[in-house]
């Protein structure tokens, strides 16, 4: 009997070992996996459908007023109906889609078939992979650029389309501007001087009596028409100087200088759209030999919030002031 006792306890003992073991084994083998990429456009179908939130009406369109006889005869003639009165303003449209093949021309397709002159549109990649951002900058009505989101929004491969005209927001936008160093006289020589700008060097300089009609023109109308030969000091006193100058106003915009040759630099600025057209403005008298310029990126504050921030009343700070107490006048 002991020895029956004995056989089972020990055959109990191995069975538990050997599903321990096997446990540890199938743990080991099972490790875990990543989660499978999104890589199909349906995906953004799926996450509208189980976040579906009914959107606000549209905003409501001017009524018309009041017609005349004649005005009413004169559009049932012709069909005509009467303008929105609303205002054209800048939306900014910041698109989420699905990073595939095609989805640029069909978001551009609905946007050109409404009508709307895209103003910027800058397209790039995310941190995740298989998501990409349009940033679109346009021109239009609240009403008629709600309807163009929303059938924006219902194009497969778009996951969200967010409109931040009311939001604030952090914008900028990158300047790549080519400005001459040898002055607006010479932009004409260097535009027609080929890829590398180099200014056209007459080899016969006017003679005496040429350079005395010029100066008197230029005495009389304040201008000076022609280039007169200066020597190569000044020539070279006066790169050093526009440099200078280029450089200095570069500074004031946060600007850089990235490259610099014989006849020209590039200078690149990143700031807002207003301050990228002032500084274009002020580098123009110099000579702007070239200028690309990149879309609008946006991208919404995050507020911060503070435990209590509201503002104290008169009442809270020391109640009513009493005029009685005030000094005279």
């Amino acid at each position: 009997m002991a020895s029956l006792l004995a056989l089972r306890a020990r055959a109990a003992s191995t069975n538990a070992s050997l599903r321990m073991f096997s446990s540890s084994m199938r743990t080991a083998t099972e490790a875990p996996k990543p989660p499978k990429p999104i890589d199909d456009s349906t995906s953004a179908l799926d996450y509208k459908r189980s976040h579906k939130v009914r959107p606000p009406p549209l905003p409501a369109m001017d009524l018309p007023r009041s017609r005349s006889a004649e005005e009413a005869v004169t559009n049932i003639l012709y069909n005509t109906p009467p303008p929105s009165l609303q205002p054209f303003k800048k939306h900014v449209l910041n698109c989420l889609v699905q990073n595939e093949p095609g989805v640029l021309s069909r978001v551009s397709g609905i946007l050109a078939g409404r009508g709307f002159n895209i103003d910027s549109l800058v397209v790039c990649r995310t941190e995740i992979r298989d998501l990409s951002r349009m940033c679109i900058v346009l021109s239009g009505q609240d009403g008629v650029v709600e309807q163009a989101r929303r059938q924006l929004e219902d194009l497969v491969p778009v996951w969200a389309v967010l409109d931040y005209t009311q939001t604030r927001t952090i914008a900028r936008e990158l300047l790549l501007v080519k400005v001459s160093i040898l002055g607006p006289e010479y932009l004409e020589d260097q535009l027609a001087g080929g890829p590398s700008h180099d200014p056209r060097v007459a080899h016969e300089g006017p003679s005496k009596i040429d350079r005395e009609t010029v100066l008197a023109h230029n005495f009389e109308h304040g201008a000076e028409d022609h280039h007169l030969p200066i020597t190569p000091s000044q020539a070279l006193r006066s790169k050093h100087q526009h440099l200078q100058s280029i450089s200095t106003l570069a500074g004031q915009f946060g600007a850089k200088i990235v490259d610099v040759s014989e006849n020209s630099v590039i200078v690149e600025l990143t700031a807002k759209t207003a301050r990228v057209e002032a500084f274009l403005k002020l580098v123009k008298p110099f000579g702007v030999l070239e200028a690309a310029r990149t879309g609008l990126m946006v991208m919404p504050r995050t507020p911060i919030s503070i435990p209590g921030d509201e503002e104290e009343s008169i009442a809270d700070i020391g109640g009513a002031v009493d005029a009685s107490l005030l000094p005279p006048g």
